[in-house]
């Protein structure tokens, strides 16, 4: 894996793992992204979780065959709950969605405030995830957010810290992607911007036949449209939280 080049994504992921010590890969599936970090000298070593056997018997053989098993051990494990206060300086969840990601580190909220910092990657709920690190005590150092085969990810690093956002717009899109200018937030948020307009203007050709909840469905959209209009302005003119 050394030797070939990398996912998008994955890179991005382990480009955020700043610790340069161990690693706790949570939900590790087949242990690439513990691999990438140990042979690129991102990690000291890493500890692969994962609640099912099977991915983890995988990540087992992945782990011998790259020659790291004196680095990355593999542990059965529901979410953190096997991981010692301290043991991790990075704890890394990716490829799950944003409210599993929070109820992880909240069921062991007490092994996730020893870590260094938190390196996630939700793939939905967002904002729940940039609420619980806002919440316990951890502040959101950095934020990327890539393109790969037409899908977008977001790829957040925190550290212990006190922070607040003024507004839920930077919890739903992020005011660290929003302060960077950051430009793939920009074309995500303009492709948003066109599948809801898409939408309302189905419903504008429905006249005044619609039904009390395509009116909510219409009136909750609309706000979401105007949002994502002060987002961009606040983009193109680098208007600061």
């Amino acid at each position: 894996m050394n030797s070939t080049k990398i996912p998008r994504r994955l890179g991005c992921i382990i480009s955020n793992v700043k610790s340069g010590g161990i690693v706790a890969d949570i939900g590790c599936d087949h242990a690439f992204t513990s691999i990438c970090l140990v042979e690129r000298k991102l990690a000291k070593g890493a500890i692969a979780m994962d609640i099912n056997k099977e991915p983890l018997k995988r990540a087992g053989q992945h782990i011998e065959e790259a020659g790291l098993s004196h680095s990355i051990i593999t542990r059965l494990s529901d979410g953190a709950k096997e991981l010692s206060e301290g043991e991790a300086d990075t704890i890394l969840i990716s490829g799950m969605g944003g409210a599993l990601i929070t109820k992880i580190l909240k069921e062991s909220i007490s092994v996730t405030k020893s870590a260094k910092e938190l390196v996630l990657s939700p793939q939905s709920e967002i904002y729940l995830v940039r609420h619980f690190l806002h919440g316990n005590g951890f502040k959101i150092v950095h934020e990327d957010m890539v393109e790969e085969n037409g899908k977008f990810y977001v790829v957040i690093r925190a550290v212990p810290g006190k922070e607040q956002y003024k507004d839920e717009a930077a919890y739903i899109y992020g005011g660290y992607l929003i302060n960077s200018k950051n430009p793939v937030l920009a074309e995500f948020l303009v492709k948003e911007q066109k599948r809801i307009k898409s939408v309302l203007d189905s419903f504008q050709q429905q006249g005044n036949n619609k039904s009390m909840a395509q009116e909510e469905r219409k009136s909750t959209l609309l706000k979401e449209y105007n949002m994502i209009n002060g987002i961009l302005f606040k983009i193109n003119f680098q208007v600061q939280y």
